[in-house]
């Protein structure tokens, strides 16, 4: 096979392979193909994203490090920071669900604790396709075993996340992984090359042929059953990755550490060369120096090899008899395999010969960006034709409509899949999953930590700007809710091929909303990923712009849940409930002709305001609980707020005391509401506190009782309707 053929096959194009003659002014080996087409690749170029990305905003005055790392650090103060990311591992988990997302855990991890911060949470977001369908069962069941055998494993909690399903995820699912580690101020750590002449050391598992070609894999579309080669994912071991963390934590004690990078997509060719890059310098590394598992392994295998529960280390030559110490005590693999060097180049020695000798800006800098075409789908042209006030007209009874919405698989419990997480372990979760936000406590602190990740990727199709909006806007109301302050984002821009023109579109348009909401609410985004080519047999999923949010309480004792808690509370409702069907989950259980509606309206000065009210009263008056109004509606949020894990309680509400002209309006998805319960004694000063604010507060029932009531319509024993609702998904 010529050398252009072989670059076609490692997902190199012909302008690409042609670009890369003239650069080298001759023609790259094989070895050198396979690291430039990996490097090249859109898992680890971002080609077709970057030219968009810069538009995010990055910097604020809690963020320490944004993109550009291993994660991103925030400071929370007490010379403490938050470092954290989220990722995809879409692909690999369709492939082979079980190691795909346990590899995608033990990835994450890794980006956290290389930079000198204990892991202390994971959460995930999970995207799968009809749950009838006997494959999606086959996912479902891998994914989630795999993120549970790989998190428990490791000790660290998995707190919280999301569960949805659609058609379009049933031959492309989206496993994406969360994790977040607390570390001091003054001892974070990158990855850099500084120092020509420092040693280069390799640390943790051996190398196998496990991975080879994950990165190009991940950047590419399932076209026939053909493509899902399982080689191409890796494997992974939790209980190696446990000591890996530990003794690179003890080793982050020494001093004369330059630089560390976990080996993820690309493996040793990427951390290398990206690490090199940062330093402006150059690194030569010899391969007969490496652990393997396999003595028959190839140079090219061994460069694009993703195997586990590995990373590169620069470090000064004064500590290393102190490294090996250290990870012999932990039986694990340390190895000089070389050092960094003044020539800025990238070589590369097997069997005393150089097999690759490129500059290494050819692998960090020197991928073409790509600016592609973007056009707006046909699909969208009518998506304002059916008027929301007109579906008010349609008969229904909103007592089935409850039911059937209670037991959709996007609103019923997650309990099956979080009690296969271990989400106590650390003692320091003080909201488990299921409330708006998972908490996570500091210790010797009186603070804690909120967490949540959200996207409607209904909105997103029927208009991405708004959609991405709207993900920002319901993370800043589950920590809001949960009595914290947002801080930041990590997110994953998970979209089909980026060579259709209504792709780069979605994308384009899903940038543009996540800048505004991310400005407006003061989130910077500090760290993320890109997971493009998801599509499937011709099929793309519907854009999935992932957010994971951090928020900060400050005093654990502000801490709020969802759940309703005394007799004879009020319940009020906070914000404006309008007629917003577009996207929502009822729209699939009307008798409907057209489905095709505009997105729930999205007005980010409002959505602001009302959130502000809400820190506010938190921290002003007794309030009983918080519940933001999001998939479902009111009538969901009301059924949520319900079923206390300690024990269920009743409401009744009031249709005339909402505002509301139809009973169906209790379903509409209208952003920037929240439902609070308090002590009638608060009431009066929460509706004055809200009329100075101009905010809309009404008190539209009370708790109480052993039913939920909609007055002159229904009225069900709330045990029946939890029932329904624990048990909704078809395991």
């Amino acid at each position: 096979m010529d050398n252009l053929a072989f670059a076609l096959e490692n997902g190199l194009t012909r302008k690409e392979f042609k670009l890369i003659v003239d650069k080298l002014k001759r023609e790259p080996n094989k070895n050198e193909i396979g690291v430039i087409a990996a490097m090249w690749s859109e898992h680890c170029s971002y080609k077709s994203s970057k030219f968009y990305l810069k538009k995010l905003p990055t910097k604020g005055k809690c963020v320490i490090q944004g993109p550009g790392e291993n994660a991103g650090v925030i400071d929370i103060g007490d010379n403490q920071c938050l470092v954290f990311k989220i990722e995809s591992h879409n692909h690999p988990s369709f492939i082979e669900p079980y190691q795909g997302a346990a590899t995608g855990v033990g990835g994450i991890l890794r980006d956290i604790f290389t930079m000198g911060a204990r892991p202390i949470a994971l959460m995930n977001s999970l995207r799968f396709g009809n749950p009838k369908k006997k494959d999606t069962k086959r996912v479902v069941n891998g994914v989630v075993s795999g993120i549970a055998g790989y998190g428990n494993c490791m000790g660290i909690p998995t707190v919280g996340g999301e569960v949805y399903f659609d058609d379009c995820y049933n031959g492309n699912p989206l496993v994406n992984a969360f994790a977040i580690g607390i570390a001091k101020k003054d001892k974070i750590f990158k990855g850099l090359a500084d120092g020509p002449g420092n040693p280069v050391f390799y640390l943790g598992a051996k190398t196998g042929r496990d991975g080879v070609k994950g990165a190009i894999m991940a950047s590419d579309i399932f076209e026939s059953q053909e493509d899902l080669d399982r080689p191409t994912v890796q494997i992974g071991d939790p209980f190696k990755e446990k000591l890996l963390l530990e003794a690179c934590l003890e080793m982050f004690k020494l001093k004369g550490i330059v630089g560390i990078q976990d080996m993820g997509a690309a493996g040793l060719t990427s951390s290398a060369s990206e690490m090199a890059s940062r330093s402006n310098n150059g690194i030569m590394l010899d391969l007969d120096k490496i652990p393997k598992r396999d003595s028959n392994i190839t140079p090219y295998e061994m460069l694009l090899s993703e195997s586990q529960e590995r990373m590169l280390l620069v470090l000064d030559n004064k500590n290393n008899n102190r490294i090996k110490t250290i990870f012999k005590k932990w039986g694990l693999d340390s190895s000089k395999i070389g050092e960094v060097i003044r020539k800025r180049n990238f070589i590369i020695k097997s069997n005393k010969k150089v097999v690759v000798d490129i500059p290494v800006s050819i692998l960090t800098d020197d991928c073409p960006i790509y600016q592609r075409k973007i056009k707006k789908p046909r699909s969208l042209r009518g998506v304002n034709k059916l008027v929301n006030d007109d579906i008010c007209k349609i008969k229904f009874d909103s007592e089935t409509l409850l039911k059937k919405l209670l037991k959709d698989e996007n609103i019923c419990s997650r309990e099956w899949v979080f009690n296969q997480f271990d989400y106590m372990v650390g003692t320091n979760t003080l909201v488990r999953p299921g409330s708006d936000s998972a908490i996570i406590r500091i210790k010797g602190t009186k603070k804690a930590i909120a967490l949540t990740t959200n996207c409607n990727p209904n909105y997103c199709e029927l208009d991405p700007s708004i959609g991405a909006s709207i993900a920002v806007a319901e993370s800043t109301r589950n920590i809001i809710a949960s009595g914290g302050k947002p801080l930041a984002i990590t997110n994953c821009l998970n979209f089909g091929n980026p060579e259709k023109p209504e792709i780069m579109w979605q994308f384009a348009e899903a940038i543009n909303g996540l800048s505004k909401a991310s400005k407006t609410f003061n989130t910077p985004v500090v760290s993320g990923n890109v997971s493009l080519y998801n599509e499937t047999y011709k099929k793309a999923i519907k854009p999935t712009p992932t957010i994971s949010m951090v928020g900060l309480v400050e005093d654990y004792k502000l801490i709020k849940k969802q759940w309703f808690k005394n007799e004879g509370d009020d319940i009020i409702l906070i914000g404006r409930i309008k007629n917003d069907f577009g996207g929502s989950q009822v729209l699939k259980y009307l008798n409907l002709k057209k489905k095709v509606v505009s997105p729930p309206e999205f007005k980010l000065d409002t959505h602001l305001k009302i959130n502000q009210f809400i820190y506010k009263i938190i921290r002003k008056f007794n309030i009983s609980s918080v519940h933001d109004i999001s998939e479902g509606g009111l009538m969901i949020a009301l059924s949520e707020s319900c079923f206390n894990p300690k024990q269920n309680i009743g409401a009744k509400i009031n249709l005339k005391s909402t505002g509301l002209k139809h009973e169906l309006s209790l379903f509409a998805e209208s952003q920037g509401c929240y439902l609070i319960s308090s002590p009638k004694d608060q009431t009066k000063k929460i509706k004055t506190f809200g009329t100075k604010n101009n905010i809309n507060v009404k008190v539209i029932g009370e708790v109480g009782g052993d039913s939920l009531i909609l007055e002159n319509s229904f009225s069900i024993k709330i045990n029946n309707l939890f029932k329904i609702w624990k048990n909704g998904f078809p395991n």
